[in-house]
């Protein structure tokens, strides 16, 4: 079994691929499982140390756009053999609003030549792209068109950022790469991702790992919106282990060539302090500034708030318990990153 991860030397990228690396094997729509003979891991990024010393990883460090490229710059980026692939490598969204040319060439573009390497491979490999909530893009000023009280696998996507229309983009060329039986397509529309370890990044959402991450490190903590806004969140490893699930199931449990969303845990920025404050106590949430940020509220405002995912869980995905439970298997993953003195058991 070779796999490749796009975005393979980021956060999930190469958490999925030590989770991948630890289990195997990879069963293949609904064959036996096959060992895992390969992780190529494509980045702007060499691959970390600890995933660089295993003898089944190789890295391949560039732009994907110009890795994926025609003629003699090219390199099989999609190799020969490939099962596999997971397309995590994007642009995210504050950055795709600050710079439309860098989203379009990193989330459409990039997107477009990957799949048509995959189509050139002639053996239909199984392609897991990662979409966004950020395809429901809330309209709260237009009558004629009223925000869903519920987004639902069904609802349909009316994007109102560039990175939610490059995102729904992607999903339709993979719903047709697979209709043509080019490719095996699963599109997966990731909750926001808390709590991320290590320093923030360009995404809208980056705050609602920092309110918590920061705090745990000592340090202030932004928050940008209101204790009222209403956030879909999943944890690293409950997105890992859907993101594994996925790239296993077969034609017939994924149904519809369309995206599903993964589980949600529903929740509000302020029962996250709160959760916060539970575990870390009162020194924790006084860390947190809750500074108005106009532009980012308006981007977190168009995202959906209550998330139903009907096809996930008939595949046995669940979300994450609670808050709480997310902080503590933050604090219990980075312990290196926590230098808040925490109340005792």
């Amino acid at each position: 079994m070779n796999i490749v991860i796009t975005g393979g030397a980021g956060f999930l990228g190469a958490r999925l691929a030590r989770t991948l690396l630890a289990q195997g094997g990879f069963r293949l729509n609904s064959a036996a499982a096959q060992p895992i003979r390969s992780v190529l891991l494509v980045d702007r990024a060499p691959a970390p140390a600890d995933l660089a010393a295993d003898a089944r990883v190789r890295s391949l460090v560039g732009d994907l756009n110009d890795l994926l490229a025609p003629g003699p710059q090219g390199v099989p980026a999609i190799p020969t053999g490939t099962d596999v692939v997971y397309h995590l490598a994007a642009a995210v969204s504050g950055e795709c609003e600050a710079d439309f040319d860098l989203g379009m060439r990193s989330n459409l573009a990039a997107t477009e030549a990957l799949l048509s390497a995959c189509r050139a491979l002639g053996t239909q490999p199984t392609v897991v792209f990662t979409s966004s909530l950020a395809v429901f893009g809330l309209v709260h000023d237009q009558p004629a068109l009223p925000p869903p009280d519920v987004i639902t696998d069904l609802t349909l996507p009316t994007p109102q950022t560039s990175y939610g229309i490059q995102k729904f983009i992607g999903e339709q060329l993979m719903a047709d790469y697979t209709r043509k039986g080019f490719i095996r397509g699963r599109s997966v529309r990731l909750m926001t991702v808390s709590v991320r370890p290590g320093k923030p990044n360009g995404a809208a959402s980056s705050f609602f790992s920092g309110m918590v991450r920061e705090p745990l490190a000592g340090v202030r903590g932004a928050c940008p919106v209101t204790p009222d806004t209403l956030v879909a969140l999943a944890s690293p490893g409950n997105t890992i282990a859907g993101l594994v699930r996925i790239g296993q199931t077969s034609d017939a449990e994924w149904g519809p060539r369309t995206a599903l969303n993964m589980p949600a845990l529903v929740t509000t920025v302020g029962d996250m302090a709160k959760a916060l404050g539970t575990v870390a106590g009162q020194a924790a949430t006084d860390l947190i500034d809750w500074t108005p940020d106009e532009n980012i509220r308006r981007i977190v405002k168009s995202w959906p708030g209550r998330v139903e995912s009907a096809r996930a869980r008939g595949l046995g995905l669940t979300s994450d318990p609670d808050f709480e439970t997310i902080v503590r298997d933050y604090i219990r993953e980075n312990p290196q990153a926590i230098t808040l003195a925490l109340p005792k058991a």
